[in-house]
C-alpha cells in the first residue's frame, strides 16, 4: 500500500509540473524530466525496481504501436534517402562514438559499451513534436521527424538486443548474432503482418463493446512475447502489426470504436510516459547513493561527456548529410530519383530535435542487475535524456523562431481540396431527393453551408453558421436536462443516457480543434 500511495504522489508531483509546462509554453517531455531529477532527490523517494523483460515489452510495444499506426509506408518509400541517413547512419555513428567513449574512457567491456551506444542512439519525435505543431513547418520535414522516430528505434533496439545478449554470454560474441538478426527481421515483420490481419478480421465480432479495447491490448503485447518466444524480432513484430491494423481497419471499425480507441492509446502511451521517467529518478538516485567522492566524480564527468557526444554526432551528421545532398541531389533527381534537398536552416532544425526519451529509458530499465556496468549506464542514459531534452527541449523553440522557415499550408490547402470533394459526393445525393422532401433540401443547405467553410484555405475545418446554431440549441438542452435532474424529474441512468446523446451531438457540431485531446 505505501508503494502505490508514493507512485500516486509521484504522479501528482507529474501532473503539477505537466500544467506548468503547459502555461509557460514548454515541451512538456522537458518538464518529465525535471519531474524524474525531482523525484530521485525526494528523501521519502520509494526504491521501485521492474524486471527488465516487463521494462521493455510494457514501456516499448505501446510506443512503437503508437508511432507505427501514425506512419505510412509510402511516406516511408518516398523519403527512403533521408531516413536511411537519419534512423540507420546516425544511429551507427551515435552507437559507435559512444562505443568507444564507454569502453576508452569508462573501461566497460567492449559489448557493454555497444550497449550503451545503442540505448542513447535513437531520438525521440515526441518532444520535437509537441514544439513543432506550433509552427507550420515543412510537412516533409515532419514526416522525416517522425519516421525516423520509429525506424530508428528498431535499428536502436536490434543493436541493444544483440550487444547485451553479447555481454551477458561472453562465449557469445556480437558478430556471431548477426546472422540471428538478418533472420530475426523478416521474420517479425511475417509475424507482425499475420497478427495484424488476424485483429483486422476479429474486431468486427468485439465492435462496440468493451472487449475490443481488451483485444486491442492482448495482441499489441501478444504480439512483442510471441515475437521473443518465436525468437525473431518483436520490435519490428509490433511496427509490422501497427502498421497493418493503421492500414486495414479503419475501413471496417465504427467511429465510435475509433474515438474510444484513440484516447484509450493516447492516454495509456502517455501514463507509461511519466511512469518511466519517474522510474528512471528512482533509479538514478539509488546508484548516486552508491557512489561517493572520486567515484561519483568519475560517473558523472563520463555522463556529460556522453550528453555532448550525442548531441554533437548528429548535428556533424546531419549538416553534413545536407551539404552531400545538395552537392549530388540535383544529379540523383535528373536519374529519376526523388531526392529531397533539405536546406540549411531546415538541416539545423532536425540536427537539433534529438531529444532522447521513452526508448533510452526503457532499454536502461531493461539491463538485468548483473549486467557489466549496469549502474553506469543507466546513470549516463538518464543525463543524456535529461541533458537532451533541457538543452535541445527548451531551445527548439526559440532555434525554431531564428532560422525564419518557411511557413507550409499545404495542409490546410489538402483539406480544403478533399474536404470539398466529400461535400460535393454528398450534395450530390442530396440533390437527388431534394425535389421530394423537404428534409433532403434542409441537409443540402448545411452542406453547401460546410462547402463555403471549407474553401477557407486558413481553417478548412472550421465551422458553419449551422454548427454555431446547433450548438446554441444542445447548451439548452443541456441545461433543462441538468435542471431535470436536481429537480428530481428523472433519475440518474435517464440522465447520462441523455448526456451521452448531447456530447456526441456537440463533438459533431463542434470544430476539430474543440474536439482534439491535449497532452497537457
Amino acid at each position: 500500500m505505501e508503494l502505490f500511495e508514493n507512485m500516486l504522489l509521484l504522479l501528482v508531483l507529474a501532473v503539477v509540473l505537466l500544467q506548468l509546462s503547459r502555461r509557460l509554453s514548454l515541451p512538456y517531455p522537458a518538464m518529465l524530466a525535471l519531474a524524474g531529477g525531482l523525484t530521485g532527490a525526494l528523501p521519502w523517494a520509494p526504491q521501485v525496481s521492474i524486471e527488465p523483460h516487463l521494462a521493455l515489452a510494457l514501456f516499448i510495444a505501446p510506443a512503437l504501436l503508437d508511432a507505427a499506426y501514425d506512419t505510412a509506408p509510402r511516406e516511408l518509400s518516398r523519403n527512403w534517402l533521408p531516413l536511411l541517413a537519419l534512423a540507420v547512419v546516425a544511429v551507427l555513428l551515435t552507437t559507435a562514438v559512444v562505443a568507444w567513449a564507454g569502453w576508452a574512457l569508462a573501461g566497460l567491456p567492449l559489448a557493454a559499451a555497444i550497449t550503451l551506444g545503442a540505448i542513447v542512439a535513437p531520438p525521440d519525435a515526441v518532444a520535437g513534436a509537441t514544439v513543432m505543431q506550433q509552427f507550420r513547418l515543412p510537412r516533409r520535414t515532419m514526416a522525416i521527424i517522425n519516421g525516423e522516430s520509429l525506424l530508428n528505434d528498431a535499428v536502436a533496439l536490434l543493436i541493444f538486443g544483440a550487444a547485451s545478449a553479447a555481454a551477458l554470454l561472453p562465449q557469445h560474441s556480437f558478430a556471431a548474432q548477426i546472422p540471428l538478426l538478418l533472420l530475426a527481421v523478416p521474420g517479425g515483420a511475417i509475424l507482425g503482418y499475420l497478427l495484424g490481419k488476424l485483429f483486422v478480421h476479429m474486431a468486427p465480432a468485439v465492435a462496440g463493446t468493451m472487449s475490443s479495447t481488451i483485444v486491442e491490448f492482448v495482441l499489441t503485447f501478444g504480439t512483442w512475447m510471441l515475437a521473443e518466444r518465436l525468437h525473431v524480432s518483436p520490435i519490428i513484430a509490433v511496427v509490422a502489426f501497427g502498421m497493418t491494423v493503421a492500414r486495414y481497419l479503419p475501413a471496417r471499425s465504427t467511429p465510435r470504436d475509433r474515438v474510444h480507441s484513440y484516447s484509450v492509446w493516447g492516454a495509456a502511451v502517455f501514463v507509461l510516459n511519466v511512469l518511466a521517467f519517474l522510474l528512471m529518478g528512482l533509479q538514478a538516485r539509488s546508484i548516486l547513493s552508491k557512489l561517493t567522492g572520486s567515484a561519483l566524480t568519475e560517473a558523472l564527468v563520463f555522463a556529460g561527456v556522453v550528453v555532448v557526444l550525442v548531441i554533437a554526432v548528429r548535428v556533424a551528421w546531419v549538416m553534413s548529410y545536407g551539404a552531400l545532398v545538395r552537392r549530388f541531389g540535383p544529379g540523383m533527381a535528373r536519374r529519376g530519383l526523388d531526392v529531397p534537398l533539405p536546406s540549411r536552416r531546415t538541416g539545423m532544425l532536425v540536427s537539433w530535435s534529438g531529444m532522447r526519451g521513452l526508448v533510452t529509458l526503457a532499454t536502461a530499465f531493461a539491463l538485468p542487475d548483473q549486467f557489466p556496468g549496469r549502474d553506469q549506464i543507466v546513470l549516463t542514459a538518464f543525463a543524456v535524456v535529461l541533458g537532451t531534452l533541457i538543452v535541445q527541449g527548451l531551445t527548439i523553440g526559440p532555434l525554431i523562431s531564428v532560422l525564419k522557415i518557411e511557413e507550409d499550408h499545404s495542409l490546410e490547402h489538402e483539406i480544403s481540396k478533399a474536404r470539398g470533394k466529400m461535400i460535393d459526393a454528398a450534395l450530390s445525393s442530396m440533390d437527388r431527393l431534394a425535389r421530394s422532401t423537404a428534409a433532403a433540401r434542409n441537409i443540402a443547405d448545411e452542406y453547401r453551408a460546410a462547402r463555403k467553410a471549407a474553401l477557407d484555405l486558413g481553417n478548412p475545418q472550421g465551422s458553419t453558421e449551422y454548427d454555431h446554431l446547433r450548438l446554441q440549441a444542445i447548451r439548452a438542452q443541456r441545461l433543462l436536462l441538468n435542471s431535470l435532474r436536481d429537480r428530481g424529474q428523472i433519475e440518474d441512468d435517464v440522465y447520462h443516457r441523455l448526456e451521452e446523446e448531447l456530447d456526441w451531438a456537440e463533438l459533431h457540431a463542434a470544430s476539430t480543434g474543440e474536439t482534439r485531446l491535449l497532452s497537457v
